[in-house]
């Protein structure tokens, strides 16, 4: 254990031997409320993984989840490295492979991924990335769960190289295969989900296509649910047209959020205080931190997606019955006018004009006229 990780603990603090152990890897680490762009983000020599990287922990994932970006040089493969944790990555920019693999007697797998790829990287299992293009880096984005390992443990020797195996995952040599679609009577009475997708590997999230209503939100939304196999972490992506913004919602902390594809801006506030305006585009990120409400706008002339990472269903944070909805979301005819006058604003800007329907203000039960979003429409 470094000498980092053995400083004297205060009661309450809110330093968790997580930020200790960043803290001590010399790489940037961004802090606020948003990231404009993780293609553009500036990076840092990380020595233990011979790569350049940076650490991002916004307000609202402190000792929940972790995030971090890492860059791979053209051609080039980064060591082999064993993690203890599932870990979600998503490819902001660029094509490559992963191999994966654990012991001598188990095959080693290795699948190829591009630009708004998804995949899950499995618990105690040692994965290496290689970049296929010779002319430009890959940039990746990573989600796990760390900062709350390492509250129980305070061992990096723990989640980095420990050598027990675990047993085998299920299916295993088909664990990158074509998701698959589970239907269930009803998954969650208070939300009206009835399926989700079940699968370790989704090759583009741009062009996802398989997606469901998600009117209690909105703006005509669609949305997709996945859940990783052999694991607890899952995650959802919406899709909503141009012109138009969902309701607004809350739930726990740790929730990060990345842009696949769209043009415009959400506002997040902790109730009766100032409200943040975060602007977005591709490969944007941000964290609604815990307890506050989010709106999200499309702005642009085209579908915009948001891929919303979860953290662990103990920090979900919605009301669980139908009639405590209205604590953890607001109606349109319910807003504050200024979210509706700013939205307006922002279109004469752009020279369009709004899409939302007027019924939608004045009717609390107004039903969207929700059609499938098809592959043509993105």
């Amino acid at each position: 254990m470094s000498k980092a990780m053995q400083a004297e603990r205060k009661m309450w603090s809110k330093f968790y031997s997580y930020d200790e152990w960043m803290e001590s890897q010399g790489i940037p680490i961004y802090r606020g409320y948003y990231i404009e762009d993780l293609r553009t983000l500036e990076l840092g020599w990380w020595d233990a993984r011979e790569c350049n990287s940076a650490f991002i922990q916004l307000t609202g994932q402190e000792g929940v989840t972790s995030a971090r970006v890492t860059e791979i040089p053209p051609g080039k493969s980064l060591p082999p490295l064993k993690f203890a944790l599932d870990e979600i990555v998503y490819v902001v920019e660029g094509r490559g492979l992963t191999t994966i693999s654990a012991g001598e007697k188990r095959p080693k797998k290795t699948f190829e991924w591009q630009k708004h790829s998804m995949f899950l990287l499995p618990h105690n299992y040692t994965h290496q990335f290689t970049n296929m293009q010779g002319d430009k880096p890959v940039r990746l984005l990573h989600y796990n769960y760390m900062p709350l390992t390492l509250s129980g443990v305070r061992d990096v020797n723990y989640i980095f190289g420990n050598p027990y195996e675990g047993a085998d995952i299920q299916n295993e040599m088909d664990f990158y295969s074509e998701a698959k679609m589970v239907s269930q009577n009803l998954l969650d009475e208070s939300w009206g989900r009835r399926a989700y997708w079940y699968g370790n590997f989704f090759p583009d999230m741009k062009a996802w296509d398989k997606l469901d209503s998600n009117a209690r939100r909105g703006a005509g939304g669609r949305s997709v649910y996945i859940q990783f196999p052999d694991s607890e972490m899952s995650c959802h992506m919406s899709v909503f047209d141009a012109r138009l913004y969902k309701k607004a919602h809350r739930h726990g902390p740790g929730r990060v959020i990345v842009i696949p594809v769209g043009e415009g801006y959400s506002i997040m506030w902790e109730e009766g205080k100032e409200k943040v305006v975060v602007p977005w585009h591709e490969a944007s990120l941000f964290v609604p931190p815990n307890k506050w409400f989010h709106q999200h706008f499309n702005a642009g002339g085209d579908p915009a997606r948001y891929l919303a990472l979860h953290p662990p269903m103990q920090f979900h944070g919605h009301a669980e019955k139908v009639e405590d909805r209205a604590k953890d979301q607001i109606e349109y005819c319910n807003e504050d006018q200024w979210v509706r006058e700013k939205f307006e604003g922002e279109m004469t800007k752009r020279g369009i004009t709004s899409l939302m329907p007027p019924e939608a203000y004045s009717d609390p039960n107004f039903e969207w006229n929700w059609k499938p979003f098809l592959k043509g429409d993105n």
